[in-house]
């Protein structure tokens, strides 16, 4: 079943050439960041390019209920009057944030620190996922936390009513929970530090800047060393969300695989900690550009022209770039299957917690489709058969994850058979114009009742 309703099989057939522009959706990471911020902030937020997606809606819904006044202006445009630091409501219901690992996470982290009680539950996904990962350090705020076994949603968390500082080295590399730990600090006194072992994903600390807190990175023999000062009075802020990297990297994959395509994806975010997949697609000999390279709201911007490469190579991915990609490691791995020779990718063990075991859904789903995969607890393998050797011809298994739906609907553009996925209808949690986008660049996709 999907999260949010009946499954909804989907197929995806060989094509002709994928070209035009692919307007993909508002980074879904400064998004979430966007309107939690603006909901910790003392007057009106104003965002534009906000991806509209179930995950983020989620998120804006669970910020009303905090008692943040938050509003809908119509084609991307939000406004969110905020309720300051330390200034969140108890809520009266339990909080969804149906598939949204990062949209919980975050949400924990923001009312952890503030003497208000709150139920977290998702869909039939997001419930299996360990939470245990931030709600370790939350207690360490002084948050108290009741959940499932194993640290599973649903799961009540009572804020703490004396916040104390803390100093907390994140143990695996990951955005979410040294973002949680800095929104926990927000409402804490004194000085919070996160140190973490290998960058992760920047935006919460950008972003925190802008609000403006007290927030500084230095880079020691520890790692990076990120301390944010606590009780601050967050500035409402204007803000216009790059589009989503890790969306674009649906229409950009594609068209390096389908032969004779040439796709321009404008206003990309091309933050470092967020852009290892096209550093990688080069490497491989990608025909991938950046043109108009420039910054944004303190984000690096370019506009990406990804043309048909015939002539890809398997490589060994670099593991220290793993935090900078892991959420497009299933789309790479269908590029590496057009690929000449193997590639290898190691340093991975996150995206076995994911949405799914993204390890085990991908590789089962090439090798359903004729691809050879090998696979181990952290790492795995994909031995590329060339431009036009994938067979095709399966129906997958989605596993409720909107990056295997789309990645395997991805590889159904060029392999010789079609690809079929048992249920597409998680797609819209993150990329909700996914299907008439692809279309409109020539896609074949169809729906099966």
């Amino acid at each position: 079943m999907s999260g949010h309703g009946t499954p909804i099989p989907m197929s995806s057939a060989k094509c002709g050439p994928l070209t035009g522009t692919a307007n993909v959706p508002g980074d879904k990471s400064i998004s979430h960041r966007a309107l939690i911020l603006g909901a910790m902030a003392i007057g009106e937020t104003r965002i534009t390019g906000l991806l509209e997606g179930e995950d983020v809606l989620d998120t804006a819904r669970a910020m009303r209920a905090f008692g943040a006044k938050v509003t809908d202006l119509g084609d991307g445009a939000w406004s969110v009057h905020g309720v300051g630091v330390g200034g969140f409501a108890e809520p009266e219901n339990v909080i969804d944030c149906g598939n949204s690992g990062t949209g919980v996470r975050l949400i924990m982290g923001a009312m952890a620190t503030s003497p208000i009680t709150v139920t977290f539950t998702g869909d039939a996904s997001l419930n299996k996922r360990p939470m245990a990962r931030v709600t370790d350090p939350l207690a360490l705020f002084g948050a108290r936390t009741v959940g499932r076994a194993g640290g599973r949603l649903p799961m009540t968390i009572v804020g703490a009513a004396d916040p104390v500082p803390v100093r907390y080295a994140v143990p695996v590399p990951s955005a979410q929970v040294k973002s949680a730990v800095l929104l926990a600090g927000l409402n804490a006194p004194g000085q919070t530090v996160v140190i973490e072992r290998e960058a992760t994903r920047d935006h919460s600390e950008r972003m925190l800047a802008g609000f403006g807190a007290e927030i500084s990175t230095e880079v020691t023999n520890e790692g990076r060393v990120i301390t944010l000062t606590g009780q601050p009075e967050l500035r409402p802020q204007v803000i216009d969300v790059p589009r989503d990297p890790s969306s674009a990297a649906f229409p950009v994959c594609a068209a390096l695989i389908v032969p004779g395509s040439d796709v321009l994806v404008p206003n990309i975010g091309l933050n470092p900690t967020r852009a290892g997949l096209f550093t990688t697609l080069r490497e491989m000999g990608a025909d991938l550009s950046y043109e108009n390279e420039r910054l944004e709201g303190g984000e690096p911007v370019a506009d990406l022209r990804a043309r048909f490469s015939p002539d890809l190579k398997g490589i060994e991915v670099d593991p220290a770039r793993a935090a900078s990609m892991i959420d497009e490691y299933p789309v790479l791995s269908v590029v590496a299957a057009f690929a000449e020779g193997a590639t290898v990718m190691h340093g991975v063990a996150e995206l076995r917690v994911k949405e799914s075991d993204r390890i085990d859904a991908m590789a089962t789903g090439l090798r359903a489709n004729g691809v050879e995969v090998e696979d181990g607890p952290d790492w795995w393998i994909v031995h590329g058969r060339g431009h036009g050797n994938v067979p095709g011809g399966a129906t997958c298994a989605s596993h409720l994850d909107h990056r295997i739906a789309m990645s395997l609907l991805i590889l159904g553009m060029a392999a010789n058979a079609p690809v079929t996925v048992d249920d597409g209808g998680p797609i819209a949690t993150s990329f909700p114009i996914f299907e008439p986008l692809m279309h409109g660049l020539g896609a074949a996709i169809s729906r099966s009742e």
